[in-house]
């Protein structure tokens, strides 16, 4: 026995240190994959020498003689930063990501490889001038120089995840680059989800009046009535019995079409303190770890030359500067959200199944074999089909085929399918742009998304100008993109695109400024249609408020609160109709109404009352509208003030409140009671009884997910990046949470993804932050060393000149030409 204990003992005593050892040197050798600070690297193809100084915040300054040899060091120093997300970027866009991540991705795929935006690239870069395709061309050649580099002594060649998947970076090509601008498109994605939306409620029943309680159009809008989609798509009636889709299956597709949204605003000197414009800007897009963004200077200085600068952020995988200024304007984007998607049922010919009806007749469908490889599982193969009008969806996507007539099926138009975009050259066009008269004109190759962009120069001037694709559409054609239409009917087809100068555009408004916020941006005098599905316009009447019709002259400051306001005006005129509702009754907790009635409807992270009332509002929505929609209820489930405000109404198109699975008929009252009881046992279930420990930043937080790691515990606690936040869905510092997570429904998926204030009295004054960091590996010090600021509304400079960049400099690189 003694000598068994002992061996015991040798065992633990030798076996274990050797095994700590081991762990030691795996994690020394993995941490070494982080970019060093300074170094050198000679580069194949780099026309001069080029420097990149990282600035205190880790942003670099980038230098260089051309803008082939700035894009190409552009690309050396994305990749030091961000290869494995732009890996993963890069794998969406070709609809291969169940290479990496196996089974729980193949219907992300299947739609991706439907939709074949990578092809669409492919053929668009074929397109753009020689010039562009070179500056594209150098930029892969960069990222490749990275890939393809001599190792360093004792250290990963990449960041951990490509270590823990065993995954090895193929080469870039240009085409990824073009590809990576395309799938903004895709992030962006418009109206599609309202589309079936009102395809189920036709299916279930709904009279026009009810489907514009629960898609409410604006005020200021009065579109024609819907025709009778169930006669004129054949729509049947009664229960839908076809089996419900796996909804888990398009969590990946979730994270890349996220919901398209953002603020900006740019002010005339007239309403500063500086007499000179200012412009602000913040996108909201999907949290993830890292930040979508990555902040950069780019600057070329010309031997013998002018000396031009570009600052923002950039998107690792593109050499572009999405948003940001260069030395005399700046500018800032938010998603129009114009309906530029339509999807039309196509019926097949019942005597052969590989044609579909024309106005024409019949014609065969476009079609080919795509075969998914899938890690540890075996291929997928699918047969992809398309029509004149685009991509036949999936039969699973979203559950579209359960509502659509038998012997149909759904295919997507889409201007992001287009094979002649432009877009990326439009990008490059931002170095050039000496004024914002010069930026209105100058936007023509810009194809998709359609954004608003607000504009100011350095003269004085400020402006506005829409471009993109939008789909023009026959007089006769009463859906007007609402809906999915008859693909049979010529009268449906999209009849071209609205010119250039017809889309909307300001120069020096007499307001003196310009916003928007995914709302409506013209007015009853434009007369292009662009879309009858605006976002609500709670957000742009708040900045009308506190920026466009205030007389307080404006500066930085002033500025940087109004991007972190945490008022929501939607919940102050919808919270009074609630409350109105319950008062007085024996069956709802007085203390928690008291505490709303107090309630400033500021959606402070340190408070309680902002938690209460999204949880109440949660509830009410699911116990209000759920027994009306059935199964297409979780898809619809989200805030809708206005729609509730419709709900709660005596007017209403039909009694909403009432639950029809019960005999008794219940009130608005009763339903919202119910809803807060609901609500109080949730939140004591999440955070206990004691009411102290109750405030909105305990559950709702900035969740940057990291892909795939915020799936795997307990990887996630170390790749995610977290942040309390204020602020909430109709708030202009925003962040929505996922209601249909019922592990985590108030926490925020997506909302504000980046910052940026421009004093055009002085650029180099301009502000920014982005969410987390600015490495993408997650043992550097820069990979989550921006999200407490950020949570906090702070932001930093980036100036363009050298010594305004050079104190706590980080250290510099030196890329040199390969000899």
């Amino acid at each position: 026995m003694r000598r068994i204990i002992k061996g015991l003992l040798w065992v633990v005593f030798s076996l274990i240190p050797l095994a700590l050892l081991a762990a030691v040197i795996i994690y020394v050798w993995i941490a070494r994959s982080v970019a060093p600070e300074s170094g050198e690297a000679q580069l194949a193809g780099l026309g001069a020498p080029v420097t990149v100084t990282r600035d205190r915040n880790a942003v670099p300054h980038i230098s260089g003689a051309s803008m082939e040899d700035v894009a190409m060091a552009l690309g050396f120093v994305h990749a030091q930063e961000r290869l494995w997300q732009m890996e993963v970027a890069r794998m969406a866009a070709q609809g291969r990501l169940s290479e990496i991540f196996g089974e729980a991705t193949v219907a992300t795929d299947m739609f991706l490889r439907t939709i074949d935006a990578y092809g669409a690239a492919a053929d668009s870069f074929k397109v753009l001038n020689a010039r562009d395709r070179g500056v594209i061309e150098a930029y892969a050649r960069g990222v490749n120089a990275f890939i393809d580099r001599n190792d360093r002594p004792f250290a990963s060649k990449f960041s951990p995840e490509f270590v823990l998947l065993d995954r090895k970076p193929e080469p870039w090509q240009a085409t990824d680059v073009v590809a990576a601008v395309k799938m903004m498109s895709v992030t962006l994605a418009a109206n599609i989800g309202e589309e079936m939306e009102r395809l189920k409620f036709a299916r279930l029943g709904m009279s026009n009046a009810e489907m514009n309680d629960l898609l409410p159009p604006l005020s200021e809008d009065t579109p024609p009535h819907l025709p009778d989609l169930k006669t004129l798509l054949g729509l049947a009636s009664g229960p839908v019995n076809a089996a419900l889709p796996n909804e888990q299956q398009f969590a990946a597709l979730d994270g890349i079409m996220g919901q398209g949204a953002s603020n900006n605003w740019v002010l005339a000197g007239t309403k500063t303190e500086t007499g000179k414009p200012m412009l602000a800007n913040d996108p909201h897009l999907e949290f993830t770890a890292p930040s979508l963004w990555y902040l950069a200077h780019l600057q070329v200085k010309a031997p013998g030359g002018e000396t031009r600068n570009l600052i923002g952020v950039t998107l690792p995988g593109t050499p572009l500067v999405f948003l940001g200024r260069n030395d005399r304007v700046a500018w800032g984007f938010t998603n129009t959200a114009a309906d530029v998607q339509d999807i039309f049922v196509e019926r097949i010919n019942p005597d052969n199944p590989d044609e579909y009806l024309t106005p024409e007749g019949y014609r065969p469908f476009d079609k080919r074999t795509e075969t998914i490889r899938v890690k540890d599982e075996q291929d997928v193969t699918f047969e992809r089909r398309a029509t004149r009008h685009g991509p036949v969806l999936p039969a699973n996507y979203r559950g579209l085929q359960r509502y659509l007539p038998q012997g149909t099926v759904p295919a997507l138009q889409w201007t992001a399918l287009a094979q002649d975009d432009t877009t990326i050259s439009a990008g490059f066009r931002l170095w050039d742009f000496q004024s914002v008269e010069a930026y209105l004109d100058g936007m023509h190759d810009f194809v998709t998304p359609m954004q608003s962009m607000v504009v100011a120069d350095v003269d004085g001037n400020i402006g506005l100008i829409a471009p993109g694709r939008v789909p023009v559409r026959d007089p006769a054609n009463q859906i007007m993109g609402r809906a999915p239409s008859p693909g049979w009917d010529a009268i449906y087809d999209w009849k071209g695109y609205i010119p250039y100068e017809d889309l909307p555009r300001q120069y020096n408004p007499t307001r003196g400024a310009i916003g928007t916020a995914n709302s409506k941006i013209v007015d009853s005098s434009y007369a292009p249609f662009l879309t009858f599905d605006w976002d609500e316009a709670w957000r742009r009447d708040r900045i009308a408020t506190l920026m466009l019709d205030s007389n307080v002259k404006q500066t930085l400051e002033t500025n940087r609160q109004a991007q972190g306001d945490d008022y929501s005006p939607a919940y102050a005129a919808l919270g009074p109709v609630m409350l109105g509702l319950v008062e007085g009754r024996s069956d709802v907790n007085a203390d928690d109404i008291l505490a709303l009635k107090r309630w400033d409807y500021r959606e402070d992270k340190s408070r309680s009352e902002p938690l209460i009332f999204e949880a109440w509002l949660r509830f009410a929505t699911k116990r209000i509208i759920s027994d009306d929609l059935g199964d297409a209820f979780p898809g619809f489930w989200r805030a809708r003030a206005t729609a509730m405000l419709r709900w709660l109404s005596p007017d209403a198109a039909r009694d909403w409140c009432d639950d029809g699975r019960t005999p008794e008929r219940e009130s608005c009252g009763d339903v919202l009671a119910l809803a807060l009881k609901d609500a109080e046992s949730d939140l004591e279930t999440r955070l206990g009884s004691d009411r102290s420990a109750w405030n909105w930043g305990a559950l709702h937080y900035a969740y940057g997910a990291h892909r795939p790691f915020a799936r795997v515990k307990p990887l996630d606690r170390i790749f995610d990046v977290n942040e309390p936040a204020s602020g909430g869905a109709y708030t202009l510092d925003r962040g929505t949470p996922n209601w249909n997570d019922e592990a985590n429904p108030y926490r925020a998926t997506h909302g504000t993804s980046y910052r940026g204030i421009f004093d055009l009295g002085d650029l180099d004054r301009s502000t920014y932050i982005q969410t987390t960091g600015q490495s993408g590996n997650v043992l550097s010090t820069h990979y989550r060393d921006m999200a407490e600021r950020w949570g906090n509304i702070e932001a930093f400079t980036i100036p363009a000149s050298e010594a305004g960049y050079q104190d706590g400099m980080l250290g510099t690189w030196k890329l040199l030409p390969k000899r």
